[in-house]
């Protein structure tokens, strides 16, 4: 969830910065050209107040009579030409300068420099030139009107290259660059510390009911921080497992002692059977169908307090040898098996894994038994064990007639017995007891069909401890 919502806040600000970055980028642009353009417009209008004065160009002056006020704008003129690089001129009203500095420099037909002309003819200073970027190589031209008795006798024209007014820009928008992502650094520190403060309950809840759902029904959400709509959840969900496994308690006692009490009443009636078989012929068909239901449902009420048992009882997880375990199994069935006529074999290498011992040679008989029953004369069980790195497997496969597709659903559901079976002896809690014992261990069970006919059991434990 955090990898979710972390780029969705990261988008939000960098989206947030950039809004409020590039308004001040261009902002700043334009006051740092505009502060140029301020300084070129009291340079032309201070030339201006000087080409005022001047009363003719060199080429119109009366010959002998040169003019002292020319010269002083000349000079003035290629001193500014010759300190800060900018092209200046005094230019009449047909073109022809009155001064210019450099001197091979003069006013073009077309471009930035002949529409300033041209507006200050008509007795307008430039005051907004088009906005010049640090990557364009353009020039900033500046034009003011010379007024000599209200009327426009020609134009002040400057000419300044801007690649000082770009570095400038430039070196501005690194600064704001800077800041920007200084602030986005900031942000996502926030970020991460927020979502971290957020999700840290969500997280603890998350693993909390992970644990209950496989089984470990103490597990409970620990204190933590968070927003208070989170630490209120947390102590609902508290409250709410403590109510669930109240009832699952009060269920396993339940059966538990429903188990236990009708033991007692039921040995009772099965004694009485067997007096009331003594008045009766040998070989009675009642009473012995009387018999056998009531030795099926003594097994029944064993095996509803052994899964009572198994779903209470925490298990005792140690690293066990899998193998040798399961070899034993299968050494311990061989007899039934022999008996039956079915080869019992196993592939039972060492390797290990984390199981309780105990309930995994319960599961583990349950599931040869199972096999062994279904297995017709001649025909096979085959144990083998296997690991694949992050677990180890006990695989039981049969020559059964198998299981069909609705059949191999339903398999160890309580009481559910296929209908293919129900003559069979049983309960149909073998398999429900076998796998609470293993899930109370981390372990699983599964079911599948075996080619060419058959059931394939495999039971699965982790290799890995399990955290506590």
């Amino acid at each position: 969830m955090r990898t979710r919502l972390l780029p969705l806040l990261i988008v939000l600000m960098a989206a947030v910065l950039l809004a409020l970055g590039v308004p001040l980028a261009v902002s700043f642009a334009a006051a740092e050209q505009q502060r140029v353009v301020v300084d070129r417009i009291d340079d032309t209008a201070r030339f201006a107040a000087l080409a005022q004065y001047v009363t003719d160009s060199p080429s119109r002056s009366r010959a002998g009579f040169p003019d002292e006020r020319g010269e002083t704008l000349r000079t003035e003129l290629g001193r500014y030409y010759e300190v800060y690089g900018i092209r200046a001129g005094v230019f009449y009203r047909d073109d022809e300068p009155m001064a210019n500095a450099p001197e091979n420099w003069f006013l073009p037909k077309a471009g930035a420099a002949r529409d300033a002309f041209n507006e200050a003819l008509v007795s307008r200073r430039s005051h907004d030139p088009e906005q010049v970027w640090p990557w364009q190589e353009r020039r900033l031209v500046v034009a003011s009107p010379v007024i000599r008795d209200g009327d426009v006798i020609g134009v002040i024209v400057t000419d300044s290259p801007t690649g000082q007014m770009r570095s400038k820009i430039l070196h501005g928008w690194l600064i704001i660059g800077a800041g920007e992502i200084a602030a986005m650094l900031l942000a996502l520190g926030a970020a991460l510390r927020l979502t971290g403060w957020v999700l840290r309950p969500v997280r603890v809840l998350d693993a909390t009911t992970h644990d209950i759902a496989t089984g470990r029904l103490k597990s409970r959400v620990a204190p933590a921080g968070g927003p208070p709509e989170l630490r209120r959840l947390a102590r609902s969900f508290n409250e709410m497992a403590d109510n669930v496994e109240s009832v699952l308690e009060q269920q396993r006692a339940f059966v538990a002692d429903a188990s236990h009490q009708l033991r007692n009443p039921l040995s009772a009636l099965l004694l009485r059977i067997e007096l009331l078989a003594l008045e009766l012929p040998e070989g009675n068909e009642e009473i012995a169908s009387v018999r056998t239901e009531g030795k099926r449902l003594t097994q029944v009420l064993d095996d509803l307090l052994d899964l009572a048992l198994a779903e209470h009882a925490e298990a005792d997880v140690r690293l066990t040898d899998i193998g040798a375990l399961a070899a034993e199994r299968v050494a311990s069935w061989q007899p039934v098996a022999d008996s039956r006529g079915v080869r019992l074999t196993g592939d039972c290498p060492a390797t290990t894994a984390w199981a309780d011992p105990i309930t995994l040679s319960s599961a583990l008989d349950a599931v040869i038994d199972n096999a062994v029953k279904f297995t017709p004369e001649g025909e096979g069980v085959q144990v083998t064990v296997a690991s694949n790195g992050a677990s180890s497997t006990v695989v039981v496969t049969d020559g059964g007639p198998g299981l069909g597709d609705e059949d191999l659903a339903r398999i160890g559901d309580r009481f559910w017995r296929s209908t293919a079976h129900q003559n069979v002896k049983g309960s149909g809690l073998g398999l429900s007891i076998s796998r609470a014992l293993l899930a109370a261990g981390g372990g699983s069970i599964a079911y599948d069909h075996h080619e060419p006919h058959g059931l394939r059991v495999t039971v699965t434990v982790p290799r890995s401890e399990p955290v506590t």
